[in-house]
């Protein structure tokens, strides 16, 4: 049980974090690096996740962007569901995480919003949260401060990725004992997108906006 409640504190921080101190490599196995730091005015460490693969611009982007496939493959997502889809490059989602008693489940509404530089075909798809979007639930503590960022670069037949994310999970989670777990969420997420990615309803999608 005691293994069980330390990897639940660390699995809001199952993703990657941006700030401006040096990123420290904490993991790398399968192809998959996983990055830490210190974030400014804050007591839990940054994650960044690098990988390559084998997909196209459009491939991977609709992988993100379908917010109601997250459940799939992102570690402890317990629900993810669409909110309002603004664009085929803009939607805001609800999404909950899962928590192991007797601690209470997280929940956060997310903005994505993707776009193209049209001279190097990099995309970046960035997620704030947005916490007053709709009334907290009760029983569920509410992510007020998150922000992440993807930043999808073509490489050949492959793409290279590049996940970073800053948040507080809010609540009474000790951060001592989150940073020491870290790494987790991010190599069990990654490892399944890796499957998700090739999966066929992602194959054959096109955005009016981007260029493979």
């Amino acid at each position: 049980m005691k293994n069980v409640l330390i990897t639940g504190l660390a699995l809001l921080f199952s993703l990657m974090s941006y700030s401006q101190n040096t990123w420290t490599l904490k993991h790398d196995k399968d192809g998959i690096k996983i990055y830490t730091k210190t974030i400014e005015n804050s007591d839990y460490k940054g994650i960044k996740v690098k990988c390559s693969l084998p997909a196209t611009l459009t491939q991977f982007t609709a992988v993100i962007m379908d917010v109601n496939t997250a459940g799939e493959w992102l570690y402890a997502t317990k629900s993810s569901t669409l909110l309002k889809q603004v664009s085929p490059a803009e939607v805001y989602y609800y999404s909950e995480v899962s928590l192991p008693w007797p601690l209470n489940n997280r929940d956060f509404i997310c903005h994505l919003h993707a776009s193209q530089d049209p001279h190097t075909r990099v995309v970046t798809i960035d997620g704030p949260v947005v916490p007053d979007y709709m009334p907290a639930k009760n029983g569920i503590v509410r992510v007020t401060q998150s922000s992440g960022k993807w930043i999808i670069t073509p490489n050949g037949s492959n793409v290279d990725i590049e996940y970073t994310l800053e948040a507080n999970p809010g609540g009474n989670l000790p951060a001592w004992l989150v940073n020491l777990f870290v790494t987790k969420g991010p190599m069990e997420s990654f490892k399944k997108l890796k499957e998700q990615v090739n999966k066929p309803q992602y194959k054959k999608v096109q955005y009016s906006f981007m260029k493979n």
